[in-house]
Parts: C-alpha cells; structure tokens; sequence
C-alpha cells in the first residue's frame, strides 16, 4: 500500500478546486458541448463531456497528475514507480512520471491495445507485458514493485479520485444542470469523482454507472452489495474491463447512483458509430459507453437533459475501422 491508500471519504469542493489549479497549469479545461445530431438521435438535450481532448486523449490524466503533485509533496523517497493497466491510466502515469523525471514501469496484459502500447513507450514508459487480464497484471505490477523497491501506484485512490474529480466539476459548472449524467466504470475512479463533484456543488442530478455486460463486477456487486469478481470476456471495451472490483470504490458508490447499465459490445459499437456520424470525435469502446446507456434508455430521458462522457478516444486504428463498417469489434 502507498502513502494516502486508505480509504478515505468523497473529495470536498476545496480539494476539487485545488486539484484544478493543479490540473488547469498542464491543460485547460476540456470543453462540453451539445450536438443537434445527437440531440436528435437521442429526442434530448445532450451534453457531451470532450476527455477525448486531454494531453493524453482520455481523463486518467489528471489523476496522474495530482497523484504525482501529493506524492512527491509527502516526502516519500521515490527511485521509480509500477502500475498495471489496459492503457490509459498508464499513459497518465507516464506523462506525469516524466515531467518530474521519475523511471516508470506499466504492465499490461498480453493482448493490450497496440496503440495504448506504442504511447506509453513514447511517454517514456518500460512496458512489461504480463497476465491475460487486467487482474493478472495488477498482481504482477505489486511483484515488480517489491523486487525492485519502488513505489506501486494503485489504479484507484484518493489521490486519483481527487484528480479525475476535476472533469466532473468542469462539467457540472460549466453545463445547466443535468437531470441525469452517465459515467462508465473502469475501476471507479471516474465515477467517484462525478459522485463527488455532485455532492460538493449541492445538485440533484442523477448518476448512472455504466458497465459492459462481458465485465460485469460492479454491476452484480453494487446490486448484491458485497464485492464479486467476474469473468470478463468483452473484446471492445477494454476500459471497463474489471474482473474484480475494489471495495473502497464500491463503498464510495453504495447509496450514491440512480442505477447501473448494462451494455453489450453491440450496443457499444452502435454508439461509437453515433458518436462519429453525429460529432465526428472518435471514442474508444469505454468511451462510447455512457452514451449506449443512454440510448438503451432513451425513452425514459425523452425531453430531459442528459449528460455523457467520452472518457477516452484512444481506440486502435483497425479496431476503429471495423466498428465504423458495422462490426461490434
């Protein structure tokens, strides 16, 4: 475990604000727009959240960017540092560990994204490729860290929420309030942060977790209320491709969210393909989720105002191209 692991509590809006002076001196807010097309499609007002847009083409990044910010603050003697991932919380730990020129070391699964790959090796990153799954090289990543003595970066912690909290605020201030806001999970970072960012500005939005139906943990443990694993088999949303949840997620998200969705690859698909012809920005399988949810939900948001993030649009070239002829991966 790391300096600051513990679970903590939901970050208040003064830690928000403070993340994003952090944040806002690498980037400036990333924008949120409304799309007629999209409108259209889905009979409402949609705001789309761009973390398309960032330094690194997804919102890992400002979590990596805080961590590093709070951990080198803390004194802690830092030689390198390890963490698992399927791609983009990788590139955020490698951006981050070279403006402070910091070695770092991700390990992915065998089969990861060739692209994620290729920008986590540009960034600087020793790339270790281990496990079939997310899982797998979560566990490896702890192994490397205690043989080589350096430090392991979780993929969800405080620190973490705190930074990728900052999108959600963005968001939620800049958008006219929301009756209901989808956000995929991965880990759970990301909605966390949304949860937090809600809470801290007093709204009565609703938040909906999305998750693929080929990974779904923190759908069948959100609903039964004890954590539980399970076997993960989708092939296009590698970002929510969790086969086992973290407790001190799950306890953040208990009694916050209005629900949680399921989506499968074809659904995903479907609203990768929407997002282009509607928008023309390209979203990863993760990065489409939120607004599959949506659409499966359509009828219920007709007339209402909705908001969805693409969390990432860091999806390989020929997996794209297939996606865009009408396959589902």
């Amino acid at each position: 475990m790391g300096v600051g692991e513990a679970l903590a509590g939901l970050p208040t809006l003064a830690e928000l604000e403070g993340a994003c002076t952090i944040v806002h001196a690498l980037f400036p807010p990333t924008p949120q727009q409304r799309w007629p097309l999209l409108d259209r499609r889905v009979g409402a007002e949609v705001w789309v959240k761009h973390e398309n847009h960032t330094p690194v083409g997804a919102f890992k990044v400002r979590g990596g960017v805080v961590f590093f910010h709070e951990l080198l603050a803390s004194g802690v003697s830092v030689p390198g540092v390890v963490t698992a991932t399927r791609g983009n919380h990788g590139q955020s730990i490698g951006l981050a560990a070279a403006r402070h020129g910091i070695r770092a070391a991700v390990v992915v699964p065998h089969g990861n994204s060739r692209e994620k790959n290729a920008a986590m090796r540009a960034l600087g990153v020793e790339l270790i490729e281990h496990g079939n799954d997310f899982q797998a090289s979560l566990e490896h990543a702890e192994a490397v860290a205690r043989e080589r003595g350096w430090y392991r970066i979780p993929s969800f912690h405080p620190w973490l929420v705190r930074g990728v909290g900052t999108y959600a605020l963005e968001f939620l201030r800049a958008a006219p309030e929301l009756h209901r806001v989808y956000v995929p999970i991965g880990l759970g970072s990301g909605l966390c942060g949304m949860i937090a960012a809600r809470d801290a500005l007093g709204l009565r939005t609703e938040i909906v977790g999305v998750v693929s139906s080929l990974a779904p943990a923190y759908a069948l443990s959100l609903r039964s209320g004890v954590p539980q694993s399970a076997p993960v088999t989708t092939v296009l949303a590698d970002g929510m491709a969790c086969r086992t949840p973290v407790a001190d997620a799950l306890a953040l998200m208990r009694g916050k969210l209005a629900g949680v969705v399921e989506v499968s690859d074809e659904q995903v698909a479907d609203a990768m393909r929407a997002l282009f012809s509607d928008t023309h920005n390209v979203a990863e399988g993760a990065g489409a989720a939120a607004l599959a949810a949506l659409l499966s939900e359509r009828d219920a948001m007709r007339g209402r105002r909705a908001g969805i993030v693409i969390t990432g649009g860091n999806v390989d070239r020929d997996v794209f191209a297939r996606v865009l002829a009408g396959a589902a991966s």
